[in-house]
């Protein structure tokens, strides 16, 4: 399995000043890359690129002080932006060409399989860098055994603080997935309720309106000041803090979320979404961005894999009008927030409904076949569901009480 793990560096004023000229000269190689690229009648292959690096050193100075992998990486990074362009004009979307890129928008560098090793130097652990040196590095968490580390990315945030990022190779059996899953749940996302699944649990959004309330005062600040002058620069830290503040604690909601249904069930079911083509449907678009599903659906997903979970991505199509009893469409505008069946008589919460079609559909995906019972006979009232303030307090067992609690009544 491959795994990214991040880490905290503490580099000094000098070794701040050496990173962020090798930023740069990578930004500057980043531009002369492209503008060949636009220039060529043919794009030649990157390898073709990448052998005329040594003759650029004989004329280009700064490219002398570099390592020779993060040269090339900077190759790849040019070839992997224009492989993205070409694979989103193919899906129809109106593309126009890369642009040369500012100081803001070009932070990282990276090392490729030499060039850096982890150290213990007088007792603390030091990140060693080629043609940098050794920074200070704070290993919250242990790299593991039996992994091999890749590479490593050295960024700076808008903060202004400074990480690391180890993509790592983990020599380990991945846990067979059971053949017959028996515990097995269908989520529904949303925004009134983040997530609400078959046993009844339903997840409220995170609140994080104060936040945001900080960020925007932090930005009507900013809005004041000279652009460029000193306080401008403090103030748009404190701007960046802010966004950084929002990230972390969004992040930290997915990552407990996703973990209790990876570890919990033998099989999750959810819907196929297009993310990103819901963000872009008018109205409403802040709280299906503040939402980030595509994020969560991915961390659900890699977390099932570790944890030999089968994970099913069904169909969203009419999820929400079938009736999860009988399965006859119902048509329902958005503010009906309950499911009543015309030709049954079933009635649930819309989006406890959509969560059994969900697992309906993916037990069939996988050749289950449908549940034992019948959403009338387990559906679970959703009048205390779990507050995303509390997984984020206690973490994911706190969804485990609520489920279990439920199941005992």
């Amino acid at each position: 399995m491959h795994y990214n793990y991040k880490y905290r560096l503490d580099p000094s004023e000098d070794f701040t000043e050496t990173l962020l000229h090798h930023i740069d000269t990578c930004r500057q190689l980043y531009n002369h890359a492209l503008y060949k690229l636009n220039e060529a009648d043919e794009i030649p292959a990157r390898y073709e690129v990448q052998d005329t690096l040594p003759d650029l050193k004989e004329w280009w100075d700064d490219l002398t002080d570099i390592h020779s992998k993060v040269l090339q990486m900077v190759v790849k990074r040019v070839y992997d932006n224009l492989s993205t362009l070409k694979a989103q004009k193919e899906n129809g979307r109106a593309v126009g060409m890369l642009k040369w890129k500012p100081p803001r928008e070009y932070r990282s560098l990276t090392y490729n399989q030499s060039g850096f090793k982890l150290k213990n130097t007088s007792g603390r652990p030091v990140l060693w860098l080629s043609k940098i040196g050794e920074i200070p590095i704070h290993l919250h968490r242990d790299i593991p055994e039996n992994a091999t580390i890749k590479q490593v990315t050295v960024k700076q945030e808008p903060t202004g603080e400074w990480f690391a990022t180890f993509g790592i190779d983990v020599d380990e059996t991945m846990p067979e997935k059971p053949a017959n899953p028996e515990k097995c749940v269908g989520i529904d996302v949303g925004i009134l309720k983040y997530a609400h699944d078959t046993d009844g649990t339903a997840v409220g959004s995170l609140d994080l309106s104060d936040e945001r309330e900080r960020l925007e005062r932090a930005q009507r600040y900013l809005s004041r000041k000279e652009h460029g002058s000193a306080n401008w620069e403090k103030q748009r830290k404190v701007v960046a803090e802010r966004h950084a503040e929002l990230k972390r604690k969004r992040r930290d909601f997915l990552h407990k979320l996703s973990n209790y249904y990876a570890t919990e069930y033998d099989l999750v079911a959810v819907e196929d979404l297009d993310a990103k083509g819901l963000v872009e449907l008018p109205g409403n678009s802040r709280n299906r961005t503040g939402a980030a599903w595509g994020t969560f659906l991915q961390m659900l997903e890699y977390k099932c894999e570790r944890e030999g979970t089968h994970f099913v991505a069904v169909d969203p199509r009419d999820t929400t009008k079938e009736c999860g009893s009988c399965g006859v469409k119902t048509d329902k505008p958005l503010w009906v927030r309950e499911h009543s069946c015309p030709s049954c008589g079933f009635e649930a919460d819309r989006d406890a409904n959509a969560a059994w079609n969900i697992l309906s559909r993916g037990l069939e995906d996988v050749g289950v076949g449908h549940s034992k019972s019948t959403p009338v006979e387990t559906a679970l009232p959703a009048d205390t569901p779990v507050s995303a303030k509390r997984v984020v307090e206690t973490g994911s067992p706190t969804l485990k009480e609520r489920t279990a609690a439920a199941v005992s009544e």
